[in-house]
């Protein structure tokens, strides 16, 4: 099926609403467990519908494990909570190969990344051999061990925190992984009521976490197809390529933002907001994407691929500031 596809049908209209049919009920079970961070659910299912991976950044106690926990929970397949420290190997995570003195040879023990979601919890505190493994896993979704290739099930998603705070004890996720993360999400402190709420359902020695599973993985990869179907104006193309290449060369653009950014979005950054915006789409009951659709997700997709240069940091210019005035800059069609 062509990445970009022709004018949506009937069939189309009746695909879109059959995502609906169990995105919604996930945030309501989220919700059930989970209070606020609307953000957060939506980009978490936008990575569902895309198999995408997700880097939840925030400091602790956000909710991010247990929102990750709880949308697990609401789906009917396997799940795996890693926690990474710096004393874990790569046999820890993808498996090794233990001699069996019985049979004379060699039997191959597979790891617990053999799961269809997995939760990399403080991602950042992993070795560098570590990452390597991880790497692997999330672009080519496979693994190798002692020279042999297996394939990680079918759906496969990473979704890793990590705390902006801490830094003694970690590593910096190099730029060729931060690059395989669809969102880098910043998770953000609740409002007066949400923690109000969150209050009055948690402070508790045993708060009620029941979730009912609404989405099987057949529904999940019926809904990526579904996805790919959704139309992209020609129009809308021009805007998405405009936007990324104007990270890369602000002063073409005419966006006064020049010397500030050291590197922009790569390719794979104009792939990810146009598949983000057609399942954003699809979300809202659509076959066609807006270009609200891609503004609405720019920032997760763009703020862990537009690195700012020495001078803006000197300046305390933020890749924040920078992304809006390119998503300004940029004529909307």
């Amino acid at each position: 099926m062509p990445y970009f596809s022709s004018l949506p049908t009937e069939e189309t209209d009746r695909r879109v609403s059959a995502i609906a049919s169990w995105t919604n009920p996930m945030r309501e079970q989220i919700g059930r467990v989970v209070v606020g961070q609307q953000n957060l659910v939506d980009r978490l299912i936008l990575a569902l519908l895309c198999n995408g991976h997700v880097l939840l950044e925030g400091v602790p106690g956000l909710a991010k494990t247990l929102t990750v926990r709880t949308m697990a929970r609401a789906i009917r397949t396997g799940f795996q909570r890693l926690q990474f420290t710096p004393d874990l190997l790569p046999a820890d995570l993808i498996g090794t190969l233990i001699y069996n003195p019985r049979e004379l040879k060699f039997e191959t023990k597979l790891g617990p990344i053999f799961a269809n979601l997995i939760l990399a919890d403080e991602i950042n505190r992993a070795p560098a051999k570590v990452q390597s493994a991880l790497l692997e896993a999330m672009q080519e979704r496979q693994v190798t061990i002692g020279g042999q290739t297996f394939a990680l099930p079918e759906p496969f998603l990473v979704l890793a925190t990590q705390n902006p705070l801490e830094q003694e004890g970690t590593y910096q996720l190099p730029e060729a992984q931060l690059d395989r993360f669809m969102f880098k999400v910043n998770v953000d402190y609740p409002s007066r009521e949400e923690e109000r709420e969150i209050l009055g359902r948690m402070a508790t020695s045993a708060p009620e976490l029941n979730v009912d599973a609404v989405v099987g993985p057949e529904e999940l990869v019926r809904a990526r197809e579904t996805v790919n179907s959704i139309y992209i104006d020609p129009k809308v193309q021009d805007y998405i390529v405009d936007l990324v290449r104007a990270t890369r060369d602000p002063k073409a653009a005419g966006i006064p933002i020049e010397g500030l950014i050291r590197y922009g979005g790569s390719p794979r950054a104009t792939i990810y907001l146009a598949l983000g915006a057609k399942a954003r789409a699809a979300m809202q009951g659509r076959t066609f994407v807006v270009p609200q659709d891609i503004k609405d997700i720019a920032h997760d997709v763009l703020r862990h691929r537009v690195m700012v240069s020495y001078e803006a940091e000197a300046e305390g210019v933020s890749v924040v500031s920078m992304i809006n005035q390119i998503l300004d800059g940029v004529p909307v069609p």
